[in-house]
């Protein structure tokens, strides 16, 4: 495990700390760092996550370098040791393989997220509609059940609080039909092509989000991509239609927070070093087994 979490950066240039990540402007070009924080029930922890922010980074370059589906995007490079942004020489250390530096673009105002499965609030509108974004599904579907094929349902952006799914005309109207159309052709040949790859190692991937920004008439693919912050990823072994699978990503502290007398409203409660440690070996075994790379601290 690495020696220090990294909970935020303090560098020349930060325009907007989000709940993860903090961006900094570079001029021509954007540096997006993935820190070590994390939220749960829309609430950042007191205490990071070790490695988390490596994690996230390291699998956003994993995806957008194997899928060819992911390109155009807007991913320049990842820092290293050997390239680091001008001014930032110092902090080396700290950006290496958790700051990425991107192209610019103008982010459009839609989540594009692409279920194969049906649970989490996929199935909470399905079972109080019988639809998931406007899209009519089969009755008597079970929780965890693999959807025929694919679908798109889009979601606006919450800068508080939870985001909300829409229908992908509503996503139109916010975005512009070029740009929605073009989004969801690419949203389902990414998780087409992602779910694959996952599949060969033992992984489903149920469902993702991804977003996309516009540069000089171009739609890029932007922020992180199929990372366990973004997608659900469930270890194929344990899944079982019926029931909701344990999945690589923060539910085992979403499981502890809710086994606490909190009102899951900040502030946030103490996270013993048990469960921090518990949920980074999942995100790192997220990586190692999709990537098939050994995660090197």
């Amino acid at each position: 495990m690495s020696i220090d979490a990294i909970r935020e950066t303090h560098l020349p240039g930060l325009v907007k700390r989000g709940k993860v990540r903090d961006l900094y402007d570079l001029g021509d070009r954007l540096m997006i760092v993935a820190s070590d924080r994390i939220s749960a029930f829309d609430v950042v922890m007191d205490q990071p996550i070790p490695d988390k922010g490596a994690v996230l980074t390291r699998l956003t370059k994993f995806w957008l370098t194997h899928l060819p589906a992911c390109a155009p995007h807007h991913l320049d490079y990842v820092v290293s040791g050997g390239r680091v942004p001008a001014g930032y020489s110092e902090a080396a250390d700290m950006l290496a393989e958790r700051a990425m530096v991107v192209r610019k673009a103008a982010v459009l105002p839609v989540e594009c997220v692409v279920r194969g499965y049906l649970v989490g609030g996929g199935w909470k509108e399905y079972t109080a509609t019988g639809r998931v974004s406007g899209v009519e599904l089969p009755r008597g579907m079970a929780i965890a059940q693999q959807l025929s094929e694919p679908i798109f349902t889009p979601s606006t952006k919450a800068e508080h609080g939870h985001d909300e799914a829409i229908t992908f005309e509503r996503a139109c109207e916010l975005a512009g039909e070029r740009w929605m159309v073009e989004a969801r052709r690419r949203s389902l040949a990414i998780y087409s092509q992602a779910a694959e790859l996952a599949a060969c190692r033992g992984i489903i991937l149920a469902d993702s989000k991804f977003e996309f920004g516009v540069t000089d008439g171009e739609l890029l693919l932007v922020d992180e991509v199929l990372t366990p912050d973004s997608s659900r990823f469930w270890p194929a072994e344990s899944y079982r239609v019926g029931s909701n699978p344990p999945s690589f990503d923060k539910q085992y502290l979403r499981d502890y927070l809710e086994s606490l007398d909190w009102p899951k409203r900040p502030p946030p409660p103490a996270i013993p070093a048990g469960v921090i440690e518990q949920t980074r070996r999942r995100y790192v075994e997220a990586y190692e087994r999709l990537s098939g790379e050994r995660f090197c601290e």
